[in-house]
């Protein structure tokens, strides 16, 4: 009997790293979930490294659990990348076809062409997604496999990245003992595994709340149109929460982890819990309502980001399946509820698919897996492409022809590179609840 493939996710965030093992019996086509392992990390700031000792300790140690749950030695990972040095672009592809009928060959010259763009030496390019086809001059056209035709073109979206931390990420992986197979947009991975194709043919928005970055990816007629990352996540959250109770960060993520609400409609009793003390100082007592007044702003603020940048892509009546919402953001409770009283659309909560339920499913099917889950799925669809690089090129080679997606996978729609500003935090709100607690 054939040893399993086993593919690992490797999702390095702002605030953790988590790894998924799978399994992948191709006589069978099933994924199973054999090992999950995840460890704190302070060596990232909205998605970018920012120590690389500390976040190379943070995926040995996240990779040692997963091996250990696993039963197996971990030595190549597919990894996530987000924040917000990620910038789209479209461009345009030309071939002339060899017969009258468009081959699978042609098709194959035409994405060679799209790769080859040019990027200035500090980008990277992540991904080349082919957006639609023309053939002689007609257009719309999703396949021209088998279609007539002389001159076949296609416009398409690169996504690229900041090639400074990129190299930062393989130097991370590196030091942790691990080969980088693929370096991956998050928001892309976290899509395979929440998203189902019918969403994705009538249009849906999945927004990825993070630990310090809100990934957004749109589809619409089961092609990805948009992308875009927001500086601005869950750690905000918790940090307001920190200057507002003056408490450790620590703690704060506990209270809001255990206790904290999005909206105020969400609390069925209004319960009291016990704020640690700083300092040798007593520990008090605060509602949850108290605490959500101090969520909900910062909240609010989030999915308005989010809400201007799809109405900034032009798919905004487009999104037929409206909105899905998953990362570690979208446990908080009462999230669905306030993004939807937000965007005026129907939102559900995303959870991780496409795995037998046998093993470990049950611990990986929550929001916060979901790009951990969508690396380890990435992995299993390219991983004849990654087999091919190793037998071709040396690791140096490899990092500067990432494996490109297939065309079954290639999906989004392109907007010019967007300049993200830091948002404004909302003081007004956050001060006059601070300084109501310090009276009491």
């Amino acid at each position: 009997m054939s040893a399993p493939e086993i593919h690992v996710g490797l999702d390095i965030g702002t605030t953790k790293v988590s790894a998924v093992v799978t399994s992948f019996d191709p006589t069978k086509n099933r994924v199973e979930i054999l090992g999950t392992g995840t460890s704190e990390c302070d060596g990232l700031k909205r998605g970018v490294v920012t120590n690389i000792t500390k976040t190379a300790e943070a995926i040995r140690s996240a990779i040692e659990r997963a091996e250990q749950q696993s039963g197996y030695e971990i030595r190549r990972v597919v990894i996530g990348v987000s924040g917000e040095h990620i910038a789209t672009f479209t461009t345009r592809g030309i071939v002339t076809t060899r017969t009258s009928e468009i081959s699978a060959e042609d098709v194959r010259r035409l994405h060679e062409e799209l790769r080859q763009v040019h990027v200035t030496a500090d980008r990277r390019i992540l991904h080349v997604i082919p957006q639609d086809y023309i053939i002689d001059g007609q257009d719309g056209i999703s396949d021209p496999l088998g279609m007539s035709g002389r001159r076949l073109e296609a416009n398409a979206l690169v996504i690229t990245a900041s090639a400074s931390a990129i190299e930062n990420v393989y130097k991370c992986a590196e030091r942790a003992g691990l080969h980088v197979d693929a370096v991956v947009l998050q928001s892309i991975a976290s899509a395979m595994a929440v998203l189902d194709e019918a969403e994705r043919d009538v249009g849906v928005a999945l927004v990825d709340i993070g630990g310090g970055t809100t990934d957004i990816a749109m589809y619409k007629d089961n092609v990805l149109r948009a992308v875009s990352v927001i500086g601005l996540a869950g750690q905000r959250v918790t940090d307001d929460i920190v200057t507002v109770l003056g408490i450790r960060s620590n703690d704060a993520e506990e209270i809001k982890v255990e206790h904290g609400h999005a909206i105020s409609e969400s609390i069925l009793r209004d319960e009291h819990f016990q704020v640690p003390g700083v300092g040798g100082r007593r520990a008090t007592e605060l509602s949850k309502s108290i605490l959500c007044q101090v969520i909900e702003p910062r909240m609010e603020e989030i999915f308005e980001f989010v809400m201007q940048r799809i109405h900034d892509s032009g798919l905004s009546h487009q999104l037929a399946a409206g909105i899905v919402i998953t990362g570690g953001g979208a446990d908080l409770r009462g999230c669905d509820m306030l993004a939807q009283r937000t965007f005026r659309l129907p939102v559900n909560k995303g959870l991780p698919r496409g795995f037998s339920h046998d093993g470990l499913a049950r611990e990986v099917t929550t929001p916060a897996h979901a790009t951990a889950v969508g690396l380890a799925m990435y992995s299993i669809e390219h991983e004849d492409e990654f087999q091919q690089v190793h037998s071709d090129q040396p690791v140096a080679a490899a990092r500067q022809q990432q494996p490109q997606q297939t065309q079954q996978q290639q999906q989004t729609v392109a907007h010019p590179p967007q300049q993200s500003e830091e948002p404004a935090p909302k003081r007004g709100l956050l001060q006059g609840v601070k300084d109501w607690f310090e009276n009491l």
